[in-house]
């Protein structure tokens, strides 16, 4: 009998074994990954949405011209920097964070940065290392040295070539290109400008043959990313600001479009096609200065600390990579101004991202891909780009939760999709448990490679993120949140129509100081208490502070000219015209008709030239070709412009200044417009002015 127990007990253990190691390999049976969805990104769209941030650098006549766009008949004898250093624009993009640099090698005036054998407008018949100097093989040479990738900018529209506008002028752009494609090393991205003549050499307009540009680049470079408005391998995303779009496909409808003037519109640019045919995601490229070229006029007005978060935050923080112009001055070397703004925003950004408040987190979720720890929530948390979370295929709408352990102060959170298997989220909200409830702190809509939202600071201890619409089931591959360290905002300096200057700032009652000498502000300075007369030209610098001094802004300046007190509209009648000369950049006047803008200046004034600020945005209809004139009584007109061009105004509605071969004195001035951006009989104006000092 005992024997038989003991029969029966062995059998019970070895049936028990048996069960075991059956569900145990059960259980590890790998569950089939989720279905790709839509259109995919190639491995090389992958890699480069990874670089997330790099250089542009326009450099070349019009730096030295202080022009935006030259018209190919500057004499190539103005290209003579005096000290080049691309080893130093390379030490400057590596320092700042960046991963490449794209140089605008030849830009619309047709001038070459390197010696061209199908052009005769060069460095080679420069004065520039007596016409022996390659600026592309320099830059090249420094990105290899530091550890950069390269990019080339090349633009079809060249308006020095004289067969631009023919049947030849394709195959000497091919050949261009398979010139610097082929002599130059690995080029990472191609870079078209859509710009196409119309004011191009002689006037002419010229068909581009893309697919031959395009078999050019893929013969050399068959990983390169070929931008333009279309991509193929990522597109423009419709402004000049840095900001992407709130929503933003990387997906695009491209049948039917080109670049240029065959491009989608600028809204859908802006934020893809939720459905769209082909994978081509943004790139957001904004200059730190106010224009694509280096003006030494601009060497106070390099973007701020602050604005360039802001741009961070509107591009790669919105699914866009962001390319940061940065033009070299007239010696070719990166100006001091550039380079420690730069430093400043590469400090601002390790800073604000540097400390995950996820690590030793929990995290849960209300569906989990076939309840498999391939697809556990838990690797959205573990720095594992290629590890992600799934839920069920039929579950679109799913929640994630983190219990931080402890009660933390937050105000960003950051989001991925896992884009190799496509961009699926469409609309989310965040909630944060506070005082026992969850509460909705922030909301967006699409996610893609990487989104992060900035919400105010908050103390909770468990946060959680609602999918509210998906076009698939949701995969992601990292939530992170962090503290990022309030600024305080920038003070605004104004200045009104009877010339009184008023500061203000957005921060809650700040002290703001402020000087009208040039010198740096401090704590020191003048006290802003109410506003103060600047009848003339002169300029206003500031800064704002709290906390008794210990914390203070970045300084911001402002230049004024002299102020339009005296000024009155002749034309146009109507109750809006003196918007134009009311002081505020933000207002605007429509003329109706294409009438010209007449002011009575109130006095004999000695002008050196005007200023034009559109109207700015990129839907605005602005003036693009037009005429100036003065006049000392407003009968008798001097035309000192002839058919000038306010170039890029549609792309970059920016102040705009003109000046003089002469100064002149005169009473009344005169704008007639010639041609608008779109075309119209109307057109917009914020301000007229003129230039005095």
């Amino acid at each position: 009998m005992k024997q038989m127990k003991f029969y029966h007990a062995d059998f019970f253990f070895r049936s028990l074994l048996f069960a075991a190691i059956f569900m145990s390999c059960s259980n590890s049976k790998s569950v089939d990954p989720p279905k790709p969805y839509g259109v995919l990104p190639s491995e090389a769209q992958i890699e480069w949405q990874k670089m997330e941030y790099y250089m542009f650098i326009h450099f070349g006549p019009n730096t030295f011209t202080d022009v935006e766009w030259g018209d190919g008949e500057e004499d190539p004898k103005v290209f003579n920097p005096s000290n080049v250093d691309c080893r130093q624009w390379a030490a400057t993009a590596k320092a700042a964070g960046m991963k490449a640099i794209i140089l605008t090698a030849k830009h619309h005036d047709g001038f070459c940065l390197w010696p061209s054998k199908y052009s005769t407008h060069t460095v080679a018949q420069s004065p520039w290392k007596d016409g022996k100097g390659d600026i592309l093989k320099e830059l090249s040479d420094a990105c290899k040295e530091y550890g950069l990738k390269f990019g080339v900018y090349l633009s079809p529209w060249d308006q020095n070539h004289p067969a631009y506008g023919t049947e030849d002028y394709n195959k000497v752009f091919a050949n261009t290109l398979d010139e610097v494609l082929g002599d130059y090393g690995e080029i990472f991205e191609q870079w078209f400008d859509g710009a196409n003549g119309g004011h191009g050499h002689e006037g002419k307009a010229h068909k581009y043959d893309w697919e031959l540009f395009h078999e050019v680049v893929y013969r050399h470079h068959p990983q390169a990313i070929i931008f333009s408005d279309v991509g193929p391998g990522c597109r423009w995303m419709g402004n000049e600001r840095g900001v992407a779009g709130k929503t933003n496909w990387s997906r695009l409808n491209t049948k039917g479009f080109g670049p240029g003037n065959e491009a989608p519109p600028t809204d859908t640019l802006n934020i893809g096609n939720i459905h769209g045919e082909a994978w081509v995601p943004a790139e957001t490229d904004v200059s730190i200065r106010p224009g694509w070229f280096y003006s030494a006029s601009t060497n106070d007005k390099v973007k701020t600390l602050d604005q360039l978060l802001d741009i961070y935050y509107t591009s790669v923080g919105r699914n866009s990579n962001l390319l940061l112009n940065v033009p070299p001055d007239r010696t070719g070397r990166i100006h001091p101004n550039d380079s420690m703004r730069l430093m400043e925003f590469r400090g601002a950004i390790d800073k604000a991202f540097a400390s995950n408040l996820t690590k030793g987190a929990k995290i849960k979720a209300s569906s989990q891909r076939a309840n498999s720890k391939e697809y556990k929530p838990q690797n959205l948390l573990d720095d594992n780009y290629d590890s992600y979370w799934a839920s069920d295929d039929d579950v679109v709408t799913p929640w994630i939760e983190i219990d931080l352990n402890k009660n933390t102060q937050l105000n960003r959170i950051l989001l991925q999709e896992y884009i190799p298997l496509g961009q699926r989220v469409s609309e989310f909200k965040v909630d944060a448990w506070i005082d026992n409830a969850w509460k909705e702190i922030a909301s967006a809509t699409t996610i893609g490679y990487k989104r992060i939202l900035r919400f105010p600071s908050l103390e909770t201890q468990k946060i959680r993120v609602s999918i509210q619409g998906s076009l698939a089931s949701p995969i992601l591959n990292n939530i992170s949140l962090y503290m990022v360290p309030e600024k305080l905002s920038l003070p605004n300096i104004s200045r009104d129509k009877e010339g009184m200057v008023s500061i203000v700032c957005a921060t809650n009652d700040p002290q703001i100081y402020y000087t009208t000498d040039g010198s740096e502000p401090s704590v020191s300075s003048t006290l802003f208490t109410e506003p103060f007369a600047l009848p003339l030209s002169g300029s206003v610098r500031a800064l704002a502070s709290i906390t008794n001094g210990k914390i203070t802004s970045e300084s911001v300046s402002v230049v004024f000219d002299i102020s339009p007190a005296k000024w009155s509209i002749v034309s146009p009648k109507n109750d809006r015209a003196n918007r134009i000369i009311d002081g505020n950049d933000k207002s605007y006047a429509i003329v109706k008709n294409n009438e010209a803008v007449i002011i009575n200046l109130g006095e004999m004034l000695s002008i050196k030239g005007f200023s034009y600020t559109p109207h700015g945005s990129e839907k605005a209809n602005n003036i693009y070709k037009y005429n100036f004139y003065a006049s000392e009584d407003g009968s008798t007109w001097t035309k000192l412009v002839s058919n000038g061009v306010f170039n890029n105004i549609k792309n970059n509605p920016i102040k705009q200044e003109q000046s003089f071969d002469k100064s002149i004195t005169c009473k009344f001035i005169k704008i007639e417009s010639l041609e608008n951006v779109s075309n119209s009989k109307d057109y917009e104006i914020a301000q007229l002015a003129v230039i005095t000092k």
